[in-house]
């Protein structure tokens, strides 16, 4: 296992319609590092964005998809995904706000 900081744990945060209408119940979705740990990602928002309490931390793992390109076959990198459920007395996460 990789020694991660975490400021590595984050890679970006994931904004689709599902995850805008989510945040209105103070849950925010982001991309990790696959080998962080729930305890890392829950160190690692409250760390990195001030006044928040994670409550908890769903994580899934997204296999990479296969793809072609005529005869030769590959895929794509897997990632890790991360649901974090804030407290109901947090502060919502200011990177969000604007949108």
């Amino acid at each position: 296992m990789a020694d991660i900081k975490y400021y590595d744990v984050i890679l970006r945060p994931i904004i689709t319609e599902k995850t805008m209408n989510d945040m209105a119940d103070k849950k925010y979705a982001f991309y990790v590092h696959t080998e962080a740990t729930k305890n890392q990602i829950k160190e690692a928002v409250e760390k990195m964005f001030d006044g928040t309490k994670v409550k908890y931390v769903n994580t899934m793992n997204l296999d990479g998809k296969t793809r072609r390109r005529g005869y030769i076959t590959g895929k794509t990198a897997a990632r890790k995904k991360a649901i974090v459920q804030l407290t109901e007395d947090s502060d919502e996460i200011e990177v969000f706000q604007g949108m």
